[in-house]
């Protein structure tokens, strides 16, 4: 039996995303940690197993869901997603939480709104000892998603932005956030196989083979309320702008407006929770000669949303325990469209499991959060574009070195052949520049290079040394290491 380590979560929107998550945390509740579950990321995310999340409060403004046991609204009024399995009593009484700008035209006509009072949600969150609170409001909901953001400071509760209104990444919400000691996962959130992340793996292999991207579009009609709403395209904006900059951001082409076009495109009602992506791709490769690819997905979208917020609720448990204030942005890279920083992929799932081992923790203090002029970062770290607040290359440098120093540490061919005292050396380095990392986020690029150079001197001989005793020259991890391809 696994021992328990609650995490108490609310919910700001019961709709179909809140209802695959809830019914997959009952569903994966006796998921063992020593095997590979279909669906699951991680069994157990840190010290945190699926079973220890806890809904304990819930708001809406359906008048067919509020007054409900969770259990029940879940599978009320407008909510079309498949059944994964069946959600025993809560004992949680669906909240009357303010409307403010949820409801949109296309929502008013399917659903009435709750003539129930409002209640106050600081002080409900307060009540029912909140760890993380959900955001699963409309798309569109700009000052409902900021009211709930502000809720959660007041109340101490760590907050996970799962829809495309920037917070995370919003350099005054970051700061806010910082300054009160609460984390923060954001914006926008990327599902588990959705169009985004197969069309950003695509659009980077295209780079990394040499061929060029000249045109791109990404096309997705469901039948779910989000895609009702999404009719109303006053709300779409923010919507259109995280999908294409989620996609752009893992290469460095900047395609002309024209040329590439990404974003809900129409509602289809008889596909319920469905959603079918069509997307193509356009380039040249070896002597300018065209290649192309087109692809549809279908997936149920609400469930490939779940596996990954359940990864994120957890995330921002892990934050609040370790007193983390700001975003959280390992995490948001890995599980957003919109972090405040945007990594491959490949490199942020890294981060995730150093954040997970307590070897690497990004905040809101570092460059991108606070808006340090305009940079980009190397090719070993990607490339971040939100807005006009970019991060400049001097921190990813130096910090994506450590990052990779210590991968090489725990490297199977290498851990063994370092002696201790090297070992140690090492380590005792790596800390002391993280902690002038954390102290010193504003410093001048100057500063950043020389600490990295004083790096180097104490690593790189090091790391010759062991090649020499085993009879051959030193490589570098590749993007990473000085004389590596790509290093900026």
């Amino acid at each position: 039996m696994n021992p328990k380590n609650p995490i108490r979560v609310a919910i700001v929107g019961v709709g179909n995303c809140a209802s695959s998550l809830v019914q997959g945390v009952e569903y994966y509740k006796d998921a063992r940690d020593d095997q590979n579950v279909p669906g699951l990321m991680h069994v157990r995310f840190g010290k945190y197993h699926v079973s220890d999340i806890e809904f304990v409060m819930a708001f809406d403004v359906d008048a067919a869901k509020v007054g409900l046991d969770l259990s029940e609204a879940i599978n009320a009024s407008e909510n079309n997603t498949i059944k994964i399995c069946d959600v025993p009593l809560t004992n949680i009484t669906v909240l009357r939480g303010p409307t403010l700008d949820g409801l949109g035209h296309y929502y008013r006509e399917l659903i009435q709104e709750s003539s129930a009072p409002t209640v106050d949600v600081v002080a409900s969150l307060i009540s029912a000892k909140v760890d993380v609170l959900v955001c699963y409001l409309p798309v569109g909901s700009e000052n409902a998603a900021r009211f709930y953001a502000q809720a959660a400071i007041d109340a101490g509760v760590a907050f996970v932005n799962a829809l495309p209104v920037f917070i995370a990444s919003e350099p005054e919400w970051a700061k806010k956030f910082q300054a009160a000691g609460i984390p923060i996962i954001g914006d926008d959130i990327k599902s588990q196989i959705g169009a985004t992340i197969t069309h950003r793996a695509l659009v980077h292999l295209f780079e990394k083979r040499g061929v060029t991207l000249d045109r791109t579009y990404q096309l997705n009609v469901g039948g779910n309320m989000d895609f009702k709403n999404m009719l109303e395209r006053d709300r779409l904006e923010s919507k259109k702008i995280s999908k294409t900059q989620a996609v752009t951001s893992n290469t460095s082409v900047k395609l002309p407006k024209r040329d590439i076009h990404v974003g809900p495109s129409d509602y289809v009602p008889w596909l319920d929770d469905r959603k079918f992506a069509f997307v193509r791709l356009e380039g040249r490769n070896f002597g300018d000669v065209p290649v192309s690819i087109e692809y549809k997905l279908e997936v149920w979208d609400s469930p490939n949303s779940a596996g990954v917020v359940i990864d994120a609720v957890r995330a921002a448990k892990i934050g609040l325990d370790r007193g983390i204030g700001g975003p959280l942005i390992a995490a948001s890279s890995y599980f957003m469209k919109s972090p405040p920083e945007q990594f491959p992929d490949e490199v942020a799932h890294d981060k995730v499991e150093a954040f997970i081992r307590d070897n690497l923790i990004v905040t809101a203090e570092k460059a991108p959060a606070l808006g340090i002029d305009l940079g980009t970062t190397n090719s070993c770290l990607g490339v971040f574009q939100h807005g006009k607040v970019d991060r400049p290359p001097t921190r990813n440098a130096l910090e994506g070195y450590c990052f990779s120093i210590k991968q090489a540490l725990d490297d199977d061919k290498l851990k063994d052949k370092i002696d201790a005292s090297d070992r140690a050396t090492i380590t005792a380095k790596i800390e002391e520049m993280q902690k002038w990392m954390d102290t010193n986020s504003l410093s001048e690029k100057e500063e950043f290079e020389h600490k990295r150079r004083e790096l180097e001197k104490i690593f790189n001989p090091i790391i010759s040394k062991v090649y020499q005793g085993a009879g051959g020259a030193p490589t570098y991890v590749e993007g990473c290491f000085p004389g590596a391809g790509g290093q900026g």
